[in-house]
């Protein structure tokens, strides 16, 4: 039907029922014949007010709530102009029942309306869901939804509207006592939590969905837990972290993810500030095609900057994140500059086109294993790349620089922490020489899940190939927060800090890992040990057993946010500085005996609590470990910084020292623990 058929006929419908209210109302109020004129009168002036509110325009079988207030605006509209014709009785000289007989029509004349609409959606309904039953097996999944409240009959609806999926809900769980027995659009709610089982039990209960999108991650994990020891399968619903900007929540089923399981409070952000300092701003962000830098970007777009620059070296990432920023902010402007923060002129050339006010310095190299082969290249990239940022911000203007840390420049043991604690170093000897007004700080945070390389990706790989999870070590502990939380609060600390700081996000408690992987082969709906084996492979090169968020006596709590803390930094002495960055001009030009450990050298230098781990690049300190064959030995846990090292019952088996494999660096290099390709000089510093 073609839709000034549609439209014509909603019309004539909409007309039809108002006459049947005028005549109606009429015959009960006066007791006299009908009078077709008035009628017709009627039904123009409610087809009138029909058309002022577009009552015709959307489609019926989808009525909702804001239609639903068009249609009751609509009818207190009759009813006014009802009211109007009892004060203008006398004045026109109108038959004096004829404003009463407006009046008692206007309201069955909506209500008439209304039942048509609601009429529609429920028939509608009503044929799909028979529909859908003669196509999906009747053996339904007997359904509970853990939460009773908005986001829970969200999700009772999206169910309702999509039976295919074989979800027959048949109760709530919610642990609000004032709502016991009563039904949230038809269902009851049966009980809290601490009914779970017996309700699971006496209902039958086959599957359950968890719609609590502000809970954390301890009672998302308490629950799942609990049902999956009844056998019951589990999904759930995004959490309110997922949410970006003003995007509005979803009941989107799925299942469970470790990231539910580590869920932690949404984030509150200043919002009120964070526009007032982002709004008409040029924001330039390094690294944006990364894990940090990607989600940087999408939290600045919601703050309504002037124009988003996005620089990074590598072209796929950047056009991924253009793609998604072209769908989510349509109207945001943005560049896209390949580059490497390495080439000094041409990063000073793209600042002085775009002349910056907030730089958000996420780019790095940051595989620890990597680093300790090639540290080099951390040089190049995490000092000198740094340093050719802060300079390009200093000489074009910057109001505000945030560059991205890492928990594992403190105390560090391997390449990526201790050129980390150095960049940290230069943006607080480059807040010295900033101008007044300006804010140049460092944010240091631990892992994020779902960030390239970290393990949650790598453990689901290795489930879907059928195990094994391979872990370094069954007592290695890290802290984790999702990628949205850490970009926040980078955000409020960096955006809204003071100039010359070092600010630590509170990552919670660390997580085992061994326990993350146990965790990651439950939620897939395996067992630990008898689906999928967990190995422990022993530590790589350069890593910790437990990280560390604070050197000692740096902590400090700040009023910047709850979840922020600010340090006390100690730089290094400008000169010193000045002497150790020239040094590793000369040694990133030495051929590779020397540069490597020479390079080492330095770091130490520079970098007092730098302990270089006998794995890596700590073997020319005097020893090497041979790591390639597969049962080799293993680091002493002593090369493992902590404060509280593990007991020894912890210490497994495999960790244990095989003194008859220390090497010496005297050693032919084609007997060295790693492949070592030749070293070219490269220009990337003058370039």
């Amino acid at each position: 039907m073609s839709p000034i058929l549609r439209q014509a006929g909603k019309q004539l419908l909409d007309g039809v029922l108002a006459a049947c209210a005028w005549l109606i109302v009429e015959g009960l109020w006066t007791g006299t014949g009908w009078y077709l004129k008035q009628t017709a009168i009627w039904v123009l002036i409610s087809l009138s007010v029909g058309g002022l509110f577009q009552l015709t325009r959307h489609v019926y079988s989808l009525t909702d709530v804001r239609d639903t207030m068009r249609l009751a605006m609509a009818t207190l509209t009759l009813a006014s102009l009802a009211v109007v014709l009892k004060v203008m009785t006398g004045p026109l000289g109108l038959f004096p029942p004829i404003s009463n007989v407006a009046f008692g029509a206007s309201i069955l004349t909506g209500g008439f309306w209304g039942t048509l609409r609601v009429g529609c959606r429920w028939w509608r309904e009503t044929r799909a869901r028979k529909s859908a039953n003669g196509k999906v097996d009747q053996r339904k999944f007997r359904t509970l939804i853990v939460g009773a409240g908005q986001a829970g009959a969200l999700v009772l609806q999206e169910l309702r509207r999509h039976t295919e999926l074989g979800f027959h809900v048949i109760g709530f769980i919610d642990d609000n006592t004032s709502i016991y027995g009563e039904r949230v659009h038809g269902i009851p709610v049966l009980g809290g939590t601490a009914r779970l089982e017996e309700i699971v039990r006496k209902h039958k209960v086959t599957h359950a969905i968890l719609a609590i999108p502000s809970a954390p991650g301890q009672a998302v994990r308490k629950l799942n837990s609990r049902l999956q020891s009844m056998r019951v399968q589990i999904k759930t619903v995004p959490g309110l972290y997922n949410l970006l900007g003003t995007q509005v929540w979803k009941p989107v089923i799925r299942d469970v993810s470790i990231e539910d399981v580590l869920r932690r409070d949404a984030v509150h952000l200043d919002h009120s500030a964070l526009l007032e300092a982002i709004e008409g701003s040029v924001v330039l962000i390094t690294g944006a095609g990364g894990s940090i830098g990607s989600e940087l970007a999408r939290q600045i777009a919601t703050f309504k900057p002037k124009h988003l620059v996005l620089l990074g070296r590598g072209e796929n990432s950047l056009w991924m994140i253009q793609r998604e920023l072209h769908r989510l902010f349509p109207d945001q402007a943005y560049s896209l500059e390949l580059m490497d923060i390495r080439k000094r002129n041409g990063l000073r050339e793209i600042f002085q086109i775009y002349r910056p006010d907030i730089v958000m310095h996420a780019a790095a190299h940051k595989h620890v294993p990597f680093l300790e082969t090639h540290p080099a290249e951390a040089v190049l990239n995490n000092i000198f790349g740094t340093m050719n940022v802060v300079e390009a911000a200093l000489e074009c203007g910057t109001r505000t620089l945030v560059s991205i840390s890492t928990d594992k420049a403190v105390n560090p043991t391997n390449v990526l922490g201790a050129s980390k604690r150095i960049a940290e170093c230069i943006v607080l000897e480059a807040s010295k020489k900033a101008a007044a007004g300006t804010s140049f700080v460092s944010v240091r945070f631990g892992n994020v899940l779902g960030s390239r390389g970290s393990v949650v990706p790598i453990f689901m790989e290795q489930i879907e190939q059928g195990g094994p999870i391979t872990v370094t070590h069954p007592e290695m502990t890290r802290y984790f927060m999702t990628i949205p939380e850490a970009s926040q609060l980078v955000l409020q600390a960096g955006v809204l800090g003071e100039t010359g700081k070092v600010y630590v996000l509170d990552m919670g408690e660390p997580v085992k890992i061994a326990d993350l992987a146990a965790d990651m082969v439950r939620l897939s709906g395996l067992t630990p040990g008898r689906d999928i084996e967990i190995q422990f492979t022993g530590l790589r090169p350069g890593e910790k057993l437990h990280e560390e968020l604070f050197l000692d006596q740096e902590r400090s709590t700040t009023t910047l946010h709850s979840k922020v803390y600010e340090t006390n930094p100690h730089g290094i002495d400008a000169d010193k500085l000045a002497v150790g960055l020239e040094g590793f001009r000369k040694a990133i030009a030495l051929p590779f005996k020397q540069r490597q450990p020479e390079i080492v050298r330095l770091l130490q230098a520079m970098v007092p609590t730098y302990t270089p781990s006998i794995l890596g690049v700590g073997r020319y300190g005097g020893h090497a470990w041979n790591r390639r064959k597969p049962n080799s030995p293993l680091a002493p846990q002593e090369a493992c910084r902590r404060k509280n090292p593990p007991s020894k019952d912890a210490t497994a088996p495999w960790l244990v020292l095989n003194k008859s494999r220390v090497q010496t660096d005297e050693e032919p290099a084609d007997r060295l623990p790693f492949s070592l390709e030749p070293w070219a000089p490269i220009d990337e510093l003058d370039a």
